[in-house]
């Protein structure tokens, strides 16, 4: 980092300034925020999932907590709400914290608690990706993929964009989280990524 216009050394104007933080832009500032929530967490005897790195779990005396972390987003939840509370009085001490309250919508998946449980649905992500694709006032079918289907794919896929069809593609594997049973259309659609015409 070079001294700042207006505030260089006469002396030693070519020396330069050394961080010894992390500053908010840099690219390194990512992981330094990380790691300094990592350690935090650990110390509130969280483990780091061997699965996904974003995710802590605690597990402790009955009480279970998840805790899943994408860029400044916090996901939390268990099973004891009275952990729950102390934790993020512990979380708010450390760092600044805003509680958006119960989760209703989060990457793309929306979260409808019913008396059962949780259900999860992405009618709003179909929605932008139908109205991206140009196929809002498409007509459902039954079948995702048949014979006929296939074929007419094959046969309009010159007309494609390599990179649009990437996208697309791509769209549907996310979409395939909450609809399972588009899952083998989508795998024989991703067969083509590399040369979809």
């Amino acid at each position: 980092m070079a001294q700042p216009w207006g505030f260089i050394d006469a002396q030693l104007p070519h020396h330069v300034c050394r961080l010894r933080k992390a500053i908010y832009g840099l690219k390194q500032a990512p992981r330094a925020w990380y790691n300094k929530l990592a350690m935090f967490l650990i110390s509130q005897q969280f483990v780091n999932s061997k699965a996904d790195t974003s995710l802590f779990i605690y597990n402790h005396d009955g009480r279970i907590a998840y805790l899943l972390v994408y860029v400044d987003d916090l996901l939390l939840t268990g099973n004891n709400g009275r952990f729950l509370s102390s934790f993020i009085v512990a979380l708010s001490s450390r760092f600044s914290v805003k509680d958006m309250g119960s989760l209703h919508y989060f990457l793309g998946v929306e979260v409808l608690p019913t008396s059962t449980g949780l259900i999860l649905s992405q009618h709003k992500y179909i929605y932008d990706l139908l109205v991206r694709t140009n196929m809002a006032g498409a007509k459902e079918a039954t079948t995702p993929l048949s014979t006929t289907s296939s074929l007419t794919l094959t046969d309009r896929s010159a007309s494609i964009d390599a990179s649009e069809f990437r996208s697309v593609v791509g769209s549907l594997q996310y979409l395939s989280l909450t609809r399972p049973d588009i899952a083998f259309t989508v795998h024989k659609l991703s067969q083509f990524m590399h040369k979809p015409t």
